[in-house]
C-alpha cells in the first residue's frame, strides 16, 4: 500500500514540476516590456533581471523545455511501468477476469493509464498554470527566475549540446540558424486596436485617433489645406482700418499677404504683431510688420509637413503647385485636427455636420466635401475617382464638363449617384443634394 501511495505522490510531484515549467514558459513570453521598463525606471531590481531575460530568452527557455520534456516522459514511463501491473493483477487475479490473456490486459492498462495521466497533466500541468501565468506574468517570472537560472547554470553543457545539434539539423535542412526578427505590421496593430475596442479596453475616440495616426502618413496635403477660394488674405497695401476690420470680422491669428494677387504671396501677417505695434502707439505697415512665408509643394504629405513645421516652429504654410500658383494654406491646427478631430476655441463657431442625411436616400453635401468622406458616409461599394479633383464640386464639374454659372440649376449622374446642384456663388458649387441611383446599394 505504501508503495502505491509513494508512486502516486511521485506522479503528483512530476505533474507539479511540469506545471512549474509550463507556467514559467508562458509567463516569460507574456511579459510586458513597457511595464518592465517603467518598473526599471522606478528602481525595481527584478525588472532589470527580467528585461535581460526578455532580450535573450533562448537559454532560459531551453532549460524550461528540458524540464517540461523530462517531467512528461518520466511521468508517462513511470505510470505505465508502475500502475499497469497493479491494474492487471486486480483484473486478472482479484476479479478473475481471464477472458483475455495477461499481455492483452497489460496493453489495455497502459493505454488507459496514459489517457488518465494525460488528462490530469493537461489540466493541472499545462492549462491551469498557463492561464495563471498569463494573468500574473511578472509575479510568476519573478518567483521562478532564481530557480530556473540555477538549473540553467547546472545544465549549460546539455543546453550547449542541444543548441549545437539543433543548429546542425537546421543547416542540413538549409534553414537559417538565427530566427528572423518579426516586425509588427500596421495591419496587425489596427487589428489589435479593433479587438481592444470590442473588449472595451479602447474606446471609440482612442481607436479613431490611432487609426488617424496611421492614415496621416498617406494623407496628401491637398486633403488638409484650406483651398485658395476660402483663403482670407490681406493686401500688402492695406491700411490700418482695413486690417483692423479684417481681424475683427474673422478672428484669425495669421493672414497671408499678397502683392498683385493671391499667386504673389509675399509674407504672413500675424494679428498679434500688428496689434502689439498699435498698442505701442506705432502706425504699423503691412510690409514692415509681416513675417516671411513658408512655401511647400502640393505633393507633400501631411506627416512630412507636420514634422517640418515642428522643426522650423512654423504655424502656417502656403501650398503652391508646380507652376508656383497658390493652391491654399495649411496651419498646424489643420494637421493636428486630422488626428484628434475638430478643435474649437472660444472664438470659433462650431461647424455643422459636413454631410447631412435629409431623407431615406438623400444627403445634403457641401461642395468642399472630400470624395473619400462621401464614399464612406454613403457606404458606396467603390471609391469615387479622384482625377485632378478631390471634392464633390470637382466631381460635378468633371461630369458636367463645364463651369456652372451663378443661379444655374444642375442635375448630373455618374458613378451610381444622382447629384442635384442649385446653390452656386461666384461659379463655385456651395451645396449639392446627392442620392444613390440604386437605393439598395
Amino acid at each position: 500500500m505504501k508503495t502505491i501511495v509513494l508512486q502516486l505522490l511521485l506522479q503528483i510531484l512530476l505533474i507539479l514540476l511540469n506545471a512549474f515549467f509550463a507556467g514559467t514558459e508562458m509567463a516569460v513570453v507574456s511579459l510586458n516590456t513597457a511595464k518592465l521598463h517603467k518598473l526599471e525606471e522606478e528602481g525595481n531590481p527584478h525588472a532589470v533581471k527580467l528585461l535581460k531575460l526578455v532580450a535573450d530568452p533562448s537559454g532560459f527557455l531551453s532549460t524550461i523545455q528540458i524540464g517540461i520534456t523530462l517531467a512528461g516522459y518520466l511521468g508517462s514511463a513511470l505510470a505505465s511501468e508502475n500502475f499497469a501491473g497493479y491494474f492487471v493483477h486486480w483484473i486478472y487475479y482479484d476479479l478473475h477476469f481471464t477472458l483475455w490473456p495477461e499481455n492483452v490486459l497489460t496493453g489495455i492498462a497502459i493505454v488507459l493509464i496514459t489517457m488518465i495521466l494525460a488528462f490530469f497533466t493537461l489540466i493541472f500541468g499545462e492549462l491551469v498554470p498557463k492561464r495563471i501565468a498569463m494573468q500574473k506574468s511578472f509575479e510568476w517570472s519573478k518567483a521562478a527566475y532564481g530557480v530556473v537560472s540555477g538549473i540553467a547554470f547546472l545544465m549549460r553543457p546539455v543546453i550547449a549540446l542541444l543548441s549545437l545539434s539543433t543548429n546542425l539539423v537546421l543547416r542540413l535542412l538549409h534553414c537559417k540558424v538565427e530566427g528572423n526578427d518579426e516586425n509588427v505590421t500596421e495591419d496587425e496593430i489596427r487589428m489589435l486596436v479593433d479587438i481592444g475596442e470590442e473588449k472595451g479596453s479602447i474606446d471609440e475616440n482612442e481607436k479613431e485617433w490611432i487609426q488617424n495616426v496611421f492614415d496621416f502618413d498617406d494623407l496628401s496635403v491637398r486633403r488638409v489645406m484650406t483651398p485658395r477660394a476660402d483663403v482670407i488674405a490681406v493686401s500688402r497695401d492695406a491700411d490700418k482700418e482695413e486690417i483692423m476690420h479684417l481681424i475683427e470680422e474673422n478672428g484669425l491669428s495669421r493672414y497671408p499677404v499678397y502683392g498683385e494677387d493671391l499667386d504673389d504671396i509675399v509674407g504672413i501677417l500675424y494679428a498679434r504683431d500688428f496689434l502689439l505695434a498699435l498698442g505701442r502707439g506705432e502706425q504699423p505697415q503691412v510690409e514692415k510688420t509681416m513675417r516671411s512665408a513658408y512655401f511647400v509643394p502640393e505633393s507633400i504629405h501631411a506627416d512630412k509637413l507636420f514634422s517640418d513645421m515642428q522643426k522650423k516652429k512654423i504655424h502656417i504654410a502656403v501650398i503652391v503647385d508646380e507652376y508656383g500658383a497658390m493652391e491654399g494654406i495649411v496651419t498646424m491646427e489643420d494637421l493636428v485636427e486630422e488626428i484628434v478631430g475638430n478643435i474649437y476655441d472660444e472664438f470659433d463657431k462650431e461647424e455643422e455636420p459636413s454631410i447631412e442625411k435629409i431623407g431615406d436616400n438623400l444627403w445634403c453635401v457641401p461642395g468642399s466635401t472630400n470624395l473619400d468622406e462621401l464614399s464612406e458616409e454613403l457606404d458606396l461599394p467603390e471609391e469615387l475617382p479622384e482625377e485632378g479633383y478631390d471634392t464633390i464640386a470637382g466631381l460635378v464639374i468633371n461630369l458636367l464638363e463645364a463651369i456652372p454659372e451663378d443661379g444655374e440649376k444642375i442635375d448630373v449622374e455618374g458613378y451610381g449617384l444622382h447629384i442635384h446642384v442649385e446653390d452656386i456663388k461666384d461659379r463655385r458649387i456651395e451645396k449639392a443634394y446627392v442620392s444613390k441611383l440604386d437605393a439598395t446599394a
